[in-house]
């Protein structure tokens, strides 16, 4: 009980509060952006974090992953556009409220919803915190090995329609995270006697080349506002109040099921919300309003997506297995700020995991309180064109990943990554399980020598180890003949015959981009000594294998789909290659006012005045940033003439 005081002491002061409502107001900024969501969100965050108190660098963190999946049901109820995967199922009677002209109810149900949500998930929690503490003391590497492997797996079946694509998601996510030394020996593996990667790529510019620049590089392609056009909030803001109430029991089983999910790695939002969808309709006396602006249909999910999220930090915080792409990007945040997830968690540092639970109950608080006192002018950030705000995100983007190393390396491996991040978002790959095999892979090598160190062979015939393997194969196994036994079934239910097309021209170049990849890093890494190869092998033939596979089934069954989205995004990244060049040569405060004035004036016809004031007030923020951290950004040829101006002012 001390130490839940303590940590609650800690929580309520000035310092924390203040850096966890910064992460709030973040978090709703992001959520509201479509498809950005919390992982691009916490990516942006990281730098920030660097030298920060680990209690305050984890209040914003938490302040952030609790309240993205508040802001992102303004763009579903407003615009029918998912904020991100875990509201998708909110647009079903959200966006046909709102075409009633009742926005505000939808809006206020949800708020409500998401809040009460998001408090029983961190009360879940905690009591998982007390009931987990014997198994987790109990787990030996051995068993954590496998249980990282279960949750590459979990991830892997449920990543879309085919399992081998979220295998090789997985396997890449794994081989890159292998870049570096290895553990065991010290050895360097895959560094193409290229200097900046002898310390491996950061999670910095994974987290944001894999989401952030791509989702901003579909964004452009679109050319549209975030809000094309919409709807008005209209009426009912205190009927949506009383809709909650009204079905408290729907709330509570949403979040309790919500929490439940969420701490089975891999599942994450896009599941849940569905789920506890279909039960609110299973449960319903009168299904006829489902789909047509039924308050109930946007209460179960948004009760459960608020859940998810806390649930989702079970397995982050005591095992070291991320339960989302967020909580993959939390676990790398909270190494940056020296804390180990595991044993430590329960033990040496019970407050610092009460603090993020309370963390999580007060940001969900927070939130929905801001949400819903200020409906109206942060309903009017959805109706802002995006290619205005596109410079502006892409300058925060870059600026965060050159906190990584402070080299041109960095905008080369962002742009790298970005370039796998576009071609798996246009042909439907499975991002997230790329960035948690990633997050996992230095893990689970440790893991791996440790189990070989301390027992030897023996040590997959330990029971632990054993009953996790059985685990996995079922991961495997049940997942995709449940989906393949649905799709038969609705497929009769339609009366067709035909096999659905399948992006059989992006799929077979991604398998066989991943396939070279996997060639080449084997035949690399194959005369290295035992430990050093061994994990990197691993991962290479889960690639390899997967990519096999993939290609495989799309020979059997050929679709067409057009692929121009791939070449356009190939396109923006040659342009962002060109800009991290311009950005050394030039400086990178000369060449993001330029960039930022001709982008606004040409390509979303902001006047010259809207223009001018960005792309000004854009330098000033990089001038107090640059002062603030003491950050020291590519100079080039120009840039010392704006910072001996800056300094004489």
């Amino acid at each position: 009980m001390s130490v839940l005081l303590s940590a609650l002491d800690q929580v309520m002061s000035v310092m924390h509060l203040s850096y966890l409502m910064l992460g709030v107001v973040i978090g709703l900024v992001v959520g509201i952006i479509p498809g950005l969501g919390g992982i691009a969100g916490m990516s942006l965050l990281l730098p920030f974090i660097y030298g920060m108190d680990a209690s305050v660098g984890l209040g914003m963190l938490m302040g952030l992953v609790a309240v993205v999946p508040t802001g992102d049901t303004f763009t579903s109820v407003l615009m029918g556009i998912p904020g991100s995967s875990s509201s998708q199922a909110t647009v079903m009677d959200g966006f046909p409220l709102a075409k009633k002209g009742q926005a505000a109810r939808a809006l206020s149900a949800a708020f409500l919803s998401s809040m009460i949500g998001g408090v029983v998930g961190a009360i879940i929690l905690s009591l998982f915190i007390l009931v987990a503490r014997p198994v987790v003391l109990a787990f030996s590497s051995a068993e954590l090995f496998m249980l990282t492997l279960l949750g590459l797996s979990v991830v892997a079946s449920l990543s879309g329609g085919s399992v081998f694509k979220g295998l090789a998601a997985c396997g890449m996510g794994l081989l890159v995270g292998t870049i570096g030394g290895a553990p065991a020996t010290g050895d360097f593996r895959f560094t193409f006697d290229v200097d900046y990667l002898y310390d491996g790529i950061p999670l910095i510019i994974v987290g944001l080349g894999i989401f952030a620049l791509p989702e901003i590089i579909s964004l452009l392609i679109r050319n549209k506002a975030i809000a094309s056009e919409g709807n008005q909030l209209g009426h009912g803001l205190g009927q949506g109040l009383k809709d909650v109430l009204k079905n408290l029991p729907l709330v509570g089983r949403s979040s309790v099921f919500g929490s439940l999910v969420g701490a089975i790695p891999g599942l994450g939002g896009s599941v849940v919300d569905w789920m506890t969808y279909s039960f609110a309709m299973g449960a319903s006396k009168d299904k006829s309003q489902f789909g047509k602006g039924e308050i109930k249909g946007v209460i179960a999910p948004e009760s459960a997506n608020n859940a998810c999220s806390c649930g989702s930090m079970v397995p982050t915080i005591l095992f070291g297995v991320p339960g989302s792409g967020a909580a993959a990007v939390f676990l790398g945040g909270m190494l940056l700020l020296g804390i180990q997830p595991g044993v430590t968690m329960v033990t040496t540092h019970l407050d610092l995991t009460y603090t993020i639970i309370w963390s999580l109950a007060l940001a969900n608080i927070l939130g929905a309180a801001l949400c819903i006192f200020l409906t109206r002018p942060i309903s009017l950030l959805t109706y802002i064109k995006f290619s205005v705000l596109a410079p502006v995100i892409l300058t925060l983007i870059l600026f965060a990943a050159y906190q990584a190393t402070r080299s041109l390396g960095d905008f080369v491996a962002l742009g790298g990554i970005a370039l796998i991040g576009v071609m798996m978002k246009s042909a439907n790959w499975p991002r997230p399980a790329f960035l948690i095999g990633f997050v996992l892979s230095a893990g689970a090598e440790n893991y791996f020598f440790q189990s070989i160190q301390f027992y030897g062979d023996s040590w997959f015939t330990r029971p632990g180890v054993l009953i996790i393997a059985a685990l996995i194969a079922c991961g495997l196994l049940v997942p995709p003949l449940f989906r393949k036994w649905v799709a038969k079934k609705r497929q009769l239910d339609r009366g067709l015959d035909e096999a659905p097309s399948t992006n059989f021209s992006a799929d077979i170049w991604i398998a066989g981009f991943f396939l070279v990849v996997a060639i080449v890093f084997g035949y690399k890494v194959f005369d290295e000594q035992l430990l050093t190869k061994a994990f990197p092998l691993i991962a290479i033939t889960i690639l390899g294998v997967s990519s096999v596979m993939v290609i495989a089934q799309h020979i059997k069954n050929r679709g067409l789909v057009e692929t121009s989205e791939i070449r356009q995004g190939i396109i923006y990244i040659l342009g962002f290659f060109i800009m991290s060049f311009l950005y050394f040569e030039v400086g990178f405060l000369v060449t993001t006012f330029l960039f930022t004035l001709l982008f606004i004036y040409f390509f979303a016809k902001g006047g010259i005045f809207k223009s001018s004031a960005i792309a000004f007030g854009l330098l000033v923020f990089l001038l107090v940033m640059g002062r603030v951290m003491s950050v020291d950004y590519p100079e080039g040829l120009l840039d010392g003439y704006v910072l001996t101006i800056a300094n004489m002012i």
